[in-house]
């Protein structure tokens, strides 16, 4: 008897997504940032009298634009709370804290930041806690440098702010980063192994017959499983495209250049592919192309014409 085959490994790595995330400032938010550097907490009055903290720069409720600012206390009240016993890089506090939502004197809306605190135990709803300020401050969020618990002062009252500071801060670099680890599942694993074999592999829906490249374990419109593998393309049709005008960081490719949405002979949705072996200006829907295979690589590195005629309009404009 023939031992049945065992199933391949599915795949496993670390990802990482990181950019800088930069915006120009609007009043609100600027008066917001240069205060904090000047340990000075503002919120905004909406049309309805109430103060957020944050501030807002268009009224939650109405849309209209706001512009009137408060200054809140620096001491307030913990409105719910979460503990974190793990803190991540990057986090305000490298021991273990709570995540907390604070209503500072003289708001109506709460802030999130964290509460230092020795344990779950010290934490509960209603404390009243204070800011504790960053010794640099920049005119960032983390010039909060978090929540202590306070010892019972009095409690700040809210008052009209005219947001001007000197020097005042326009513009702020936040980096984004989110580390994880992707696992593709047995559809897309079997379909990236089959691109290292020059191979695309979609999988077919036994209710709808569609082909689905990359395979998704599962057909979204039916909702049952795909096991049914299929081969598809090489070849296929341009369906829709873009062209790229703007250099990505790390990317070595000159702009301008083509991505397309293809559709694969064979395949009942289009993918994603950068047009090569072509001026860019001379793309167009229809356009019948094929995969180009760097050495080595494990998918395909563009999709260059066939030199077939364009495929008609009607062949592909369910899948536009």
């Amino acid at each position: 008897m023939t031992p049945a085959a065992s199933p391949p490994e599915v795949l496993r790595a670390p990802l990482v997504v990181e950019f800088p995330f930069t915006r120009s400032l609007g009043p609100v938010q600027r008066a917001f940032l240069t205060g904090l550097r000047e340990r000075v907490v503002l919120g905004v009055k909406t049309t309805d009298g109430k103060v957020m903290v944050p501030p807002v720069e268009y009224d939650p409720v109405t849309a209209e634009e706001i512009r009137e600012l408060v200054e809140v206390g620096t001491t307030g009240t913990v409105t719910t709370w979460a503990w974190n016993g793990s803190p991540r890089p990057n986090q305000p506090l490298g021991t273990p804290f709570a995540w907390v939502l604070v209503r500072l004197d003289g708001a109506d809306t709460a802030i999130l930041h964290a509460l230092d605190a020795p344990g779950p135990e010290a934490v509960r709803t209603g404390m009243r806690v204070r800011v504790r300020w960053a010794g640099e401050r920049t005119g960032a969020i983390t010039d909060i440098a978090c929540f202590e618990p306070d010892a019972g002062g009095a409690a700040g009252r809210a008052a009209p702010h005219d947001g001007q500071f000197d020097d005042a801060v326009t513009g702020i670099v936040a980096a984004a980063r989110l580390d994880y680890t992707y696992s593709p599942g047995r559809s897309q694993t079997a379909y990236i192994n089959a691109l290292a074999e020059r191979r695309t592999v979609g999988e077919r829906c036994p209710s709808c017959h569609k082909v689905y490249v990359p395979p998704r374990g599962a057909c979204p419109t039916c909702g049952v499983a795909t096991t049914d593998q299929v081969e598809v393309g090489p070849a296929g049709t341009v369906t829709t495209y873009c062209i790229v005008n703007i250099k990505a960081k790390n990317l070595d490719i000159e702009v301008p250049y083509v991505y397309a949405h293809i559709a694969l002979d064979g395949a009942g949705l289009a993918l994603h592919g950068r047009i090569g072996g072509i001026p860019y200006d001379q793309v167009r829907m229809g356009l019948r192309v094929e995969p180009v295979w760097s050495e080595g690589g494990r998918h395909p590195d563009h999709y260059r014409p066939t030199g077939e005629p364009d495929a008609d309009y009607d062949a592909y404009k369910e899948l536009i």
